[in-house]
């Protein structure tokens, strides 16, 4: 699925905040930060940085928000209860995604044509996604499929939804299978979601997750957790059209 023309950001007018996971990403959150759209505020979640990440993210601008307790799905959760905004944005924090794409992610939400919006990421160089994590990430996709219907082909963090209706999800994973959950319960609620092409790079400094084989295993492992819950959440629906 093409990517949906890029509105301007006037065409946005609504707060967004923007949660970004952090840990040790003091190469990449110049590059990162800059580019968060005017107008809106970065979240950035230090996950217990030793490289002056936080520091950094606050003598640019962003507001720093502190999770003491390890995980990507922790950190996210963090960045999701101390948002304020209409509109809450995820995106990783090690350069591999631009914000700045999140812009037409954000007008389908206010337009009311998607409840959740995702990024499916396009590698644009070789290195950038791989292999391991790619094939692990495909085979969840299609499990995804299998338990709600879902036609996804990403599980990526480069995501968009309403604050108040995330925090009707209920969600408690605190671990990599974060996202997935997220995506679980929202279809469970019948939200409308929606998939469109991002440009994924390489990112910058080490991956904590899907850099190694382990890695990968562990968040497959986390993922797989939350798909075998049940089809009957008790999230709400939390949608406002």
């Amino acid at each position: 699925m093409n990517i949906v023309t890029t509105p301007s950001v006037n065409e946005t007018a609504a707060s967004v905040d923007v949660v970004l996971p952090c840990l040790d990403e003091a190469g990449a959150l110049p590059w990162v930060l800059e580019r968060i759209p005017p107008g809106w505020r970065a979240l950035v979640v230090d996950n217990g940085s030793t490289d002056g990440s936080a520091r950094i993210a606050h003598a640019l601008g962003a507001t720093v928000v502190r999770e003491e307790r390890r995980g990507f799905g922790a950190a996210c959760h963090a960045g999701l209860t101390a948002a304020t905004a209409d509109i809450v944005c995820f995106c990783d924090c090690d350069a591999s995604l631009d914000p700045s794409d999140l812009v037409p992610f954000v007008a389908e939400v206010l337009a009311g044509e998607a409840d959740l919006v995702l990024g499916r990421r396009r590698p644009q160089a070789r290195g950038a996604w791989p292999p391991h994590a790619r094939a692990g990430n495909l085979a969840l996709a299609r499990l995804l499929r299998r338990r709600t219907g879902l036609r996804l082909h990403d599980l990526g963090p480069l995501r968009a939804a309403r604050r108040e209706s995330l925090l009707a999800l209920g969600l408690t994973d605190r671990r990599s299978g974060y996202p997935l959950q997220m995506v679980v319960r929202a279809a469970d609620a019948g939200w409308r979601i929606a998939e469109h092409d991002v440009p994924y790079r390489p990112r910058t400094g080490a991956s904590k997750v899907t850099g190694t084989w382990r890695g990968t295993w562990q968040a497959v492992r986390d993922m797989s957790q939350v798909l075998s819950e049940s089809g009957t959440s008790e999230a709400g629906t939390g949608v406002h059209a």
